[in-house]
């Protein structure tokens, strides 16, 4: 639900006094799972700037009292240290927006030696790779290269005396660059494969970063991260919506399509993703569940249409591979996401014997 530049910070529990020390031992083992559980799907590396401190809020229910302590997730075997807890005024407003559509065209091939490799190791291998590609892009910001250590706001500060810093929102334009310097030498790998997942359509992102002083890198990075993390969260969904549901075999899956939601009392959307056969009443359900807030169904922002995933048997060779209406597929428009999945018919009985993902995130949000 988080877009880039938010992390979990950690997890909060609300219980009376005494029963505070019952639970630490539980807590401590769940924020080490959190961490674990969100970095299993993560395709990019944290930096050596990062704090690796996660937090444990205990709320008394009666005096409203407050303990924090912190746990470095980096080491398993970190002991409680307590911190001071501090109240700031206008955090939750006072944030900046950088939005991209970003056009995707992956191939992924399913290697058929390794009976071991199932489709989410072959997933997230093709992606790693296309990963480097978005890490070593090009980013314009409102059409200019920035340099890295440059203020992120240098000359939109003021109008009319008034600083924009709040609630300003940034267009991102992604360049990825193609090896094409005589002098870069690349190789030529054979292997033998099953199949292919090939992704393909146009990507909306969003990122945010407080506006405390922002630099141009800390913004880059917010944004490489959304788009990364929105790409492999798409394919986990889709995967694991073909295998609990038991969906039998076809030509034409629907990626998931993402939403934004308004967080109350703050200038951030969060996110989640939708089939086109859920209904926005489930939707908003599930963003009322989750953030324990009524939330309308007009708030809903729909980024994008309908997508379309193409499955088609390699033993038709490279025949094009048609839709259920039987029309030729068009090319992706400017808001369409596409997964198409060429694979042997022998090969799909044990694809489909893939992954069982399940995440764990915690939430908590303070003014």
């Amino acid at each position: 639900m988080l877009p880039g530049g938010l992390v979990v910070l950690g997890i909060f529990i609300i219980t009376a006094l005494e029963a505070a020390d019952d639970f630490q031992n539980a807590l401590r083992r769940l924020i080490f799972s959190v961490e674990k559980s969100i970095n299993r799907k993560r395709l990019w590396t944290v930096t050596e700037e990062e704090i690796s401190e996660r937090v444990i809020l205990h709320i008394c229910s009666s005096t409203k009292k407050l303990s924090c302590r912190t746990y470095d997730v980096h080491d398993p075997k970190s002991s409680a240290r307590p911190a001071e807890w501090k109240y700031q005024n206008r955090v939750s407003t006072s944030w900046l927006s950088l939005e991209c559509t970003v056009h995707i065209n992956i191939h992924i091939p399913l290697s058929a030696t390794s009976v071991s490799y199932t489709l989410e190791k072959n997933t997230k291998s093709g992606l790693t790779r296309w990963a480097k590609q978005i890490e070593n892009g090009v980013y314009l910001i409102n059409g200019q290269v920035k340099g890295e250590d440059c203020d992120l706001l240098e000359g939109q500060k003021k109008s009319r005396g008034n600083t924009q810093a709040t609630a300003h929102s940034f267009d991102v334009q992604v360049l990825t660059q193609l090896p094409l310097n005589s002098d870069h030498r690349s190789t030529a790998t054979v292997q033998i494969c099953s199949g292919s997942v090939n992704l393909w359509g146009d990507v909306k992102c969003r990122a945010y970063i407080h506006s405390n002083r922002p630099k141009v890198k800390d913004a880059v990075q917010a944004v490489k991260r959304d788009i990364l993390n929105t790409v492999a969260d798409r394919c986990e969904i889709l995967f694991e919506d073909l295998i609990l549901n038991e969906i039998p075999e076809k030509k034409n899956y629907e990626l998931p399509q993402r939403v934004f939601v308004p967080l109350p009392g703050s200038a951030i959307m969060l996110c989640d993703y939708k089939f086109g056969d859920e209904s926005a009443e489930e939707i908003r359900d599930h963003f009322s569940e989750m953030l324990d807030h009524e939330i309308q169904i007009e708030d809903l922002e729909i980024s994008e249409e309908i997508n379309t995933a193409c499955v088609t048997s390699s033993v038709k060779s490279e025949v094009a591979p048609t839709n259920t209406g039987g029309e030729q597929p068009e090319p992706p428009s400017k808001t369409t996401v596409g997964l198409k999945i060429k694979q042997n018919i022998g090969a799909i009985a044990a694809l489909t014997v893939a992954v069982l993902a399940a995440g764990i995130s915690f939430h908590y949000f303070s003014d």
